[in-house]
Order: C-alpha cells, then sequence, then structure tokens
C-alpha cells in the first residue's frame, strides 16, 4: 500500500469515528424540548437605511473600538468606486473615499477606527488613515498577492498588522507601516474567499479561513502550514466567522448550507439547511451571544438560525438584490446588511 493509500485509509477510519460520535440534531432539540428551554422570540426591525452608494455593495465592515462615538460607524465598498465610512446614529457620511479601482472586493475598519483597508481586482490592498487633516489618500498600498483581493481583516488592537486573501489561493500576514509581506498562507487548493480572526483578544495569533476548495482551515499566525482542516462543504465556502468566544466558528457555502465547527473536538457540530433554501450564502455572523446565527443569501434574504437547535427562526426580506454581506456590531445592539441594490439596512 502507497503511502498516499495509507494515509486516506487513515483519514476515512478517523471520520468515521467522528461520526459516530458527533451529536444529533434532532437529539438536541428534543433535550431542549424535555428541559423547557425554547428558542427565544425575535423581535428585529429594519430601523434605519444608509443611502448614498449608486452600484453594488460588495463589503461591510463594523467599527470595533469601544468609543462611544467611533462604535456606531462601519465603513461599506462599493463598486461604484467609493469607500464610504458612515455613523450609524444620524445615517450621515463621515468620510466618502474614492478609489483608484472600482472593482472593490472588500473592507475593513481597523479596531481603533483611525485606518480603513480594501482591496478587490486590483490585487492590491489599500490601507487609508483616517485621521489625515487634508484629503485622504492611501497610506500604503501592500502589493504581493497575483489574485484578487477577496478579503481582508486587521488582526491587534492597534492597526499595525493586517492579513489579507486572494484569489491566487494564498493568505498573507503583512505589516502596514513597513509594506512588508511577513508571512504567506498557502495549503488552499481553491480561491480563498474570506478570513476571520479570532475575537477577544488584544494579539490574536489564529485566524480561519474559507475557500472554493469547499475547505476551512484554521491558521497560527506563526506557523507555515494550517493548524487544522475542516470539511463537509459540498461546494465553494464564501464566508467564514468566528463564535463569540472564539472556539469554534461557523461557515457559509454555495452548497446552501451553513455549518458550525468546534475547535476542541475538530468537529462539525451543527448545520444549518432548509429544503426550501436552495441558493448560495455570502457572508456570515453570530449575535453577541453566539444563540443566533445570520447568513445572507443569494434570493436576496438574510436568514437567521437558531444555533443549538438548527432550525431557521426568522427571515429579513427587504433589499432587492442579492445581500452580499452582514455584519453584527460590536456591542450586539444592530446587524447590517449590505445589497447588490445598493443599500445597507440596519436592523435592530
Amino acid at each position: 500500500m502507497s503511502g498516499e493509500e495509507q494515509i486516506k485509509k487513515l483519514r476515512d477510519e478517523i471520520e468515521a469515528k467522528q461520526r459516530a460520535l458527533a451529536d444529533n440534531a434532532d437529539d438536541m432539540s428534543s433535550i431542549l424540548e424535555e428541559a423547557g428551554i425554547s428558542t427565544p422570540k425575535l423581535g428585529i426591525k429594519n430601523r434605519k437605511v444608509l443611502k448614498g452608494h449608486f452600484a453594488k455593495i460588495y463589503a461591510m465592515h463594523w467599527c470595533a473600538t469601544l468609543d462611544e462615538e467611533k462604535k456606531h460607524h462601519l465603513v461599506s465598498a462599493s463598486q461604484d468606486g467609493k469607500l464610504i465610512v458612515w455613523s450609524t446614529n444620524t445615517t450621515n457620511k463621515v468620510h466618502a473615499i474614492p478609489l483608484r479601482s472600482s472593482w472593490v472586493m472588500t473592507c475593513a475598519f481597523s479596531p481603533k477606527g483611525d485606518k480603513v483597508a480594501c482591496g478587490g481586482l486590483d490585487n492590491i490592498c489599500s490601507i487609508y488613515n483616517l485621521q489625515s487633516r487634508e484629503h485622504i489618500k492611501v497610506q500604503r498600498e501592500l502589493a504581493a498577492h497575483t489574485g484578487y483581493l477577496s478579503c481582508c481583516r486587521f488582526i491587534n488592537d492597534d492597526g499595525s498588522h493586517i492579513i489579507t486573501s486572494s484569489g491566487d489561493m494564498c493568505c498573507m500576514l503583512w505589516d502596514v507601516e513597513s509594506g512588508q509581506n511577513i508571512s504567506q498562507y498557502n495549503d488552499h487548493h481553491g480561491d480563498v474567499m474570506s478570513i476571520c480572526p479570532q475575537p477577544n483578544l488584544s494579539h490574536p495569533k489564529i485566524f480561519v479561513s474559507g475557500a472554493c476548495d469547499a475547505e476551512a482551515k484554521v491558521w497560527d499566525i506563526n506557523k507555515i502550514g494550517s493548524v487544522r482542516s475542516f470539511r463537509g462543504h459540498e461546494s465553494d465556502i464564501n464566508a467564514v466567522s468566528f463564535f463569540p468566544d472564539g472556539i469554534g466558528f461557523s461557515t457559509g457555502s454555495d452548497d446552501a448550507s451553513c455549518r458550525m465547527f468546534d475547535l476542541r473536538c475538530s468537529q462539525e457540530l451543527q448545520i444549518y439547511t432548509h429544503d426550501k433554501i436552495l441558493c448560495g450564502i455570502t457572508s456570515v455572523d453570530f449575535s453577541l451571544s453566539g444563540r443566533y446565527l445570520f447568513a445572507g443569501y443569494d434570493d436576496f434574504n438574510c436568514y437567521t438560525w437558531d444555533t443549538l437547535t438548527g432550525k431557521q427562526v426568522g427571515v429579513l426580506a427587504g433589499h432587492d438584490n442579492r445581500v452580499s454581506c452582514l455584519g453584527v456590531s460590536t456591542d450586539g445592539t444592530a446587524l447590517c446588511t449590505g445589497s447588490w441594490d445598493s443599500f445597507l439596512k440596519l436592523w435592530a
């Protein structure tokens, strides 16, 4: 037996044992019902609409600072060639930044709210300093990827380092000040579509990625290869998001399912699907408590799932095109959805 055959046999045996030990979602539902634990009712409604973009919105990201003013700020990127920083309290534009390339696919707010980043089909991650007293210009351009930039996220409090993912099948860690590429992460075999740093840490060392090879991988920024791989999806993974406590994460895929994985047992915990939902998922994020999973779909809706039971418990309808991005604010008080209809909607 060759080495590859032995590896495949061992992998099959491990996966079979994992399936045998896995919790059953139906059992979880019955256990909760017997204990008298029901799913809390959702009272989420569309409270505000942010109007200002004139083309498809591809990405949005909340500011994570605890500053009373900036914590209600978010940044959005559209193919109208604008990066807009919004005050969700007033719905006013704080900054409207013209981009060199209108083919933008991702954006990110630094934790302190002093920088924003974006990138797309130009293969470059552009950093903008919002504290500039003059007209806001590009502070730094991070260029090394050979494919489009699909996602970018700052990974520490001072915004000195950022991770990018790309259609060239790799992720990169950058020093923002020097513009130097510190590390590359190359284990994926398809376009890397989404990344998410582990939350609640001042200097995260762990991040998760999802790619078109239908795998999610967990990485330690100090190691070259991935720490762990998670399989289960049958098609491209478009979105990943860590559970609030950082010990699990969720994925959204073109196979019309969201899944939750646990880092401690390297196991899939739950699948979120419905017979009548057959379209792909573009984005996922958790409520502050982790009880709900919000997912944006190609059918113009955002569906809400109970993370414990795996049941769909709500639908946020109102967009006139696909929901391309979404995110829950740092304090958990609001959900923002962005769409190809050019609008951002705030739900609470």
